[in-house]
């Protein structure tokens, strides 16, 4: 076989009105080399674009004395001749090619045509990103110039003989099962897929790459068979253990970890900080009190809690909890931490890491999601599951966050774990089951690492879900009040009860009750076609709950658009107070209770009918299938004991509350029922149920005091009974020598409205000169999307002609991570963000020079939670503001400031546009809580001159006013 494989570069994406400014091609031939390559420049008609230029780097005077596109077509043609034709997103290059060919006078192209997006989703289905550049990137592919025609064409040949070797080195049943999902006539990706598995079939098999892989149910699967036996031996090293550390003082068991740390990590050195984090843990689980301990950047947190943990909980043999509140932290402690202390402990130990159970894929659903005929699935649908089929043969946990799929949610919802539709040991599946085998290790493990969500669905669940511990320690702990509020209320929207539905009937072809009439008629059972008749009914019902489901929710969506005004980004939030409901709201509830009604007509006898088939059924495939679809009956029976409980509004300190946004009006409707105040329920259903918890974070304190965190949490009494302890740690960093903040005293203040003419002028002017002074490395956080969308475009205007790109979030069209990293590959950058940009953003080194904050960070007012909060304050007789609203600012503007210091060898300046840090008697509150930096106010002509010169000389003394 020969493959051309090819890119253009172009003036657009419209064939009919764009023009191709690139063509690069690489040949491959049937040796699997890259054998020759072709590329030119084609002279366009009209100019180039700028944003293609800045895209591309081809400008005007690179192509003006290029070939024509007839010139340029005519020595590729030969090139094509008895071709399969490559491209990443091979469809957009096919669609110019097939336009150019017919205004040059050719033939259309007839060969065949893959894509190298759609099979890198399937062999690489861990990737983070499908661009060629990540591709490349991760796949340590040459790519010397991405987006120019050329280079972009060789590296897709690499990366398609990358993908092409992956795919002929799959398990055979796994290659096997692939062929399944694509039909070899009706697309070319089926047509490479079974001319693979047609060679390897005739090959035969290589005992060697077949070792790792376990074969079950027509399935080839990494993970092997998980035991929950009693382990003797596991009793006697934990003996073992219990003598060693006993032995050891924890001073010299610390000494020993440094020791062999040092050995490991050359850069290791002792951290003040983190010397007295690992004697306050220790203390406090010995102790059996509670700890709040504030850890900035650089003190080493991790270490200082694992290792006291550790000791403690391995020499005592008690299990310890480790709590995080992303997911992805948990990974970092997965891939990083525990296999660095593995090595480096005197004593072996196990850990676990631990998730909800949506995090983990159902093998018994995904086996019968596979039953589902071929003409039933859509190509995304199948490029979805055999991405699923080739991870199966690469994945030792299970878990969705390794994936990257297409339309993640409906695909991974219709397969992922839950308790209502699990066999249990029932289950085939049972021993090879990813949740099971979590919950296994979990229960065998000295170190759960888990999340803050968790920690709160085990509470609800009656402490069922986590193995029986008495130690936690709660990571990133400025998040638990608001973690608890949400994973303790109730939230129900519009996809809530569609999602089921769609579960169970999509169309007369997809869906559960589809395949259960299938299954029935082929049975040969003597009831079945009473059955049958029965499900035929189910599809109306169904379609009654979801009319007036969808009145409800167009009544919702009403009631918000007609009672609140849309905020900056067109969402709407009204809240719904018992005592004082909108006119409408008893109208519109009528629709609510129809629906409720209507759920409970299906639910009983769909229940009734369920029953009755398993009491008769003995096929395994058939018993499954009714298991999903108790599970699908099981989340319609919990939205509607939701909407009963929303709709009656009468739950005492509850907060509700309907959220909508104009753009998707009924479809983004959620109900929100949240408990105002979770510190009861925290202090009983957490703090006086566990021995110890220790809760860490960087920012904690507010005027360095954690009253108010105490408050929030319910800790006050643990405090009064001596149960809670405090500690703030040392920062490692010289923050005198390299922070610097600046306060421009003269700025504007915001008069009215957010977007006050003359605000955003002198901020823009500001921040164009500071980035022109520093060249960029410009990190700008705001509370405003819309402030952040007016500056964004005068903004970039200034700065484009000095070579400084400006990234602004929600605009640029890329995630938080993606902005990140241009942010990071590209130093000429001033990057605009809003709230998720406060935290867990790194950019140390060089990448960020200048942190400007553009406004202090108050939650509004009117947000329906702070709102209640705020009533019940001065019902209390205590000042919202100064109890609530300035002390969650303060901690959301620490977070900001440590984006800037992330090493002990970054230097940089935050900028203050808001002057009421030092007009106000509350500014001192931010300025205080900040770790000693080197802060001076000055007027604003002066801010980029002094810039300079601490830049240039950090020795230099500014003779203005220092704050």
């Amino acid at each position: 076989m020969k493959f051309a494989v090819l890119d253009f570069e172009t003036t657009g994406m419209s064939p009919e009105q764009d023009e191709i400014i690139q063509a690069g091609l690489a040949i491959i031939d049937e040796a699997g080399v890259v054998c020759s390559t072709f590329s030119s420049f084609v002279r366009p008609d009209h100019p180039i674009p700028p944003e293609i230029t800045k895209i591309t780097g081809i400008r005007q005077e690179d192509v003006k004395d290029a070939p024509l596109l007839d010139e340029v077509v005519a020595r590729m043609v030969p090139h094509l001749q008895d071709a399969i034709l490559v491209g990443h997103n091979v469809e957009f290059d096919a669609r110019f090619l097939q336009t150019a060919l017919e205004r040059c006078g050719y033939l259309p192209f007839a060969g065949r045509m893959i894509d190298t997006f759609a099979l890198a989703k399937i062999v690489y289905p861990m990737m983070t990103s499908y661009q060629l550049t990540s591709l490349t990137h991760a796949l340590d592919i040459a790519h010397e110039r991405p987006h120019q025609a050329d280079s972009d064409a060789l590296a897709t040949a690499q990366l398609f003989l990358k993908a092409l070797h992956k795919l002929r080195c799959l398990p055979l049943l796994t290659l096997q099962r692939l062929a399944m999902l694509f039909d070899a006539q009706a697309n070319d990706l089926g047509w490479l897929i079974a001319s693979v598995l047609q060679e390897r079939e005739a090959t035969p098999v290589d005992q060697a790459s077949e070792a790792q892989i376990h074969h079950y149910r027509q399935f080839a699967m990494r993970a092997g068979d998980w035991s929950d036996d009693n382990e003797d031996e596991h009793e006697a090293d934990v003996q073992d253990r219990i003598r060693t550390l006993s032995a050891l003082s924890f001073d010299e068991f610390v000494g020993d970890v440094r020791d062999r740390l040092k050995q490991l990590l050359p850069g290791y050195e002792t951290r003040d900080g983190q010397e007295m984090m690992f004697s306050e843990v220790l203390e406090a689980l010995e102790q059996e009190s509670h700890l709040m301990v504030e850890a900035g950047t650089g003190t080493g947190k991790t270490l200082g809690y694992l290792l006291p943990s550790l000791y403690y909980g391995l020499k005592e043999s008690k299990k310890i909890v480790v709590a995080t509140h992303t997911i992805q932290l948990q990974e970092q402690l997965r891939q990083r931490d525990l296999p660095l202390l593995q090595e480096v402990l005197p004593v072996p130990f196990r850990a676990a890491v631990f998730k909800g159970r949506a995090n983990y894929l159902c093998l018994r659903k995904f086996e019968n999601r596979l039953q589902m005929p071929g003409y039933a699935l859509g190509f995304e649908e199948a490029i979805n599951r055999g991405a699923m089929i080739v991870w199966l043969s690469e994945t030792e946990h299970g878990e969705g966050e390794e994936l990257n799929l297409t339309r993640t949610r409906d695909e991974w919802e219709a397969v992922a774990s839950d308790a209502s539709s699990c066999l249990n040991r029932a289950c085939p599946w049972f021993y090879k089951c990813f949740y099971h085998r979590a919950r296994n290790e979990a229960g065998k493990a000295d170190l759960i690492i888990t999340n803050h969500a968790l920690v709160f669905t085990d509470m609800q669940a009656e402490h069922r879900l986590l193995p029986a511990y008495d130690r936690l320690i709660i990571d990133e702990a400025h998040h638990l009040e608001e973690t608890a509020s949400q994973h303790l209320g109730r939230k129900i929207g519009y996809h809530s009860l569609q999602v089921p539905i769609q579960r169970l009937w999509k169309d007369a072809r997809n869906g559960l009750l589809p395949q259960l009439i299938h299954q029935l008629e082929s049975s040969g059972d003597d009831l079945a076609q009473a059955w049958v008749e029965k499900v035929h009914e189910l599809p109306a019902r169904l379609h009654d709950i979801r009319e007036t489901w969808e009145r409800w929710m167009d009544g919702l969506y009403g009631l918000a658009a007609s009672e609140a005004a849309a905020d900056e980004t067109g969402g709407l939030t009204l809240r719904l107070k018992p005592e004082q409901l909108p006119t409408a709201w008893e109208t519109i509830r009528v629709d609510a209770e129809n629906a409720i009604m209507r759920m409970s007509d299906f639910i009983r006898p769909m229940e009734k009918l369920i029953a009755e088939i398993k009491d008769q059924a003995d096929d395994y495939a058939l018993l499954g299938l009714l298991t999903d679809m108790s599970g699908a009956v099981k989340d319609i029976a919990s939205v509607r004991s939701d909407l009963v409980r929303f709709v009656a509004l009468q739950e005492p300190d509850y907060v509700y509350w309907v959220e909508a946004h104009i753009q998707s009006r009924a479809r983004s409707v959620w109900m929100n029922a949240i408990p105002s105040n979770v510190s009861q329920l925290l202090k009983e259903g957490l703090f006086d149920r566990k021995a110890s918890v220790v809760m860490t974070s960087a920012t904690l304190t507010v005027d360095k005091s954690f009253q108010y965190v105490k408050e929030q949490l319910g800790l006050v009494q643990s405090e009064q009974e001596g149960r809670l302890r405090t500690a703030a740690l040392p920062s490692p960093f010289r923050y005198r020598e390299q922070a610097l903040v600046l306060i421009p005293r003269d700025f504007p203040a915001i008069r009215g409205k957010e977007n006050d003419a003359q605000f955003v002028r002198a901020l823009t002017e500001s921040l164009s000169e500071t980035a022109q002074t520093i060249g960029g490395r410009m990190l700008v956080l705001f509370t405003s999307h819309r402030m952040l969308k007016t500056v964004y475009a005068p903004l970039k205007e200034i700065l484009e002609p000095f070579g400084i790109q400006v990234l602004g979030q929600g605009i640029d069209g890329a995630s938080r991570s993606r902005l990140t990293k241009w942010f990071r590959e590209q130093p000429a950058s001033v990057l605009l963000g809003t709230s998720s940009f406060w935290e867990g953003v790194d950019l140390p080194g060089d990448s960020l020079t200048c942190l400007a904050i553009v406004r202090l960070p108050f939650q509004p007012p009117n947000h329906p939670v702070m709102e209640a909060k705020s009533e019940r304050l001065e019902a209390e007789k205590q000042n919202p503001f100064m109890k609530l609203s300035l002390p969650q600012a303060v901690i959301r503007f620490k977070q900001g400031f440590g984006r800037l210091i992330r090493t002990t060898s970054d230097r940089g300046i935050v900028l203050i546009y808001d002057t009421r840090v030092i007009d106000t008697r509350y500014g001192k509150y931010f300025l205080y809580s900040l770790p000693g930096p080197k802060m001076e106010h000055l007027p604003t002509a002066k801010l980029a001159a002094r810039i300079r010169e601490w830049l240039t000389d950090d020795q230099t003394e500014f003779g203005g006013e220092t704050g």
